[in-house]
C-alpha cells in the first residue's frame, strides 16, 4: 500500500476555522451595542441622564373624547376587550352584557363600545 503524504491544509483549515470564530466572537462582544463608540452623546459619557422628554399636546379629537362623558369608548388599534376592560374600570362581562352584538375577537379600531346604558 501506498502512503499518502498529508496536505498540511488538512491542519490549517481547522485553525483558520478556529481563528475567524475567535476574531467574530471578539468584534461582536467588544461592540458593546452603543453604535459606534464616537457617535454617543455627552450624557452617555458622562453618565448623566437627558432631561425629561415634554409629553405631546393632545390632539383636537383626544381633547374631545376627554370632554364627552363616559358613556362609550373608542376602541384604538391593539385593543382587547379585557385591556378595554382594565381602562374602564367595567369587567368583560359587564362590557359584553352592554354591548351584546360586540365580537371580542373583532374589534375594530374606531369602533365604539357603550360603557353605560
Amino acid at each position: 500500500m501506498e502512503e499518502r503524504s498529508r496536505s498540511p491544509l488538512r491542519i490549517l483549515a481547522p485553525l483558520a476555522l478556529i481563528a475567524v470564530a475567535v476574531v467574530f466572537s471578539f468584534v461582536v462582544l467588544t461592540s458593546g451595542g452603543e453604535g459606534g463608540g464616537e457617535s454617543s452623546s455627552a450624557s452617555e459619557r458622562t453618565g448623566e441622564r437627558p432631561p425629561p422628554k415634554k409629553p405631546k399636546a393632545k390632539s383636537r379629537a383626544d381633547r374631545r373624547e376627554d370632554e364627552l362623558p363616559s358613556s362609550a369608548y373608542t376602541v384604538k388599534m391593539g385593543d382587547t376587550l379585557g385591556a378595554i376592560a382594565l381602562k374602564t374600570g367595567l369587567t368583560v362581562e359587564k362590557l359584553q352584557e352592554l354591548n351584546p352584538e360586540l365580537d371580542p375577537q373583532a374589534l375594530v379600531s374606531g369602533q365604539r363600545v357603550k360603557l353605560r346604558e
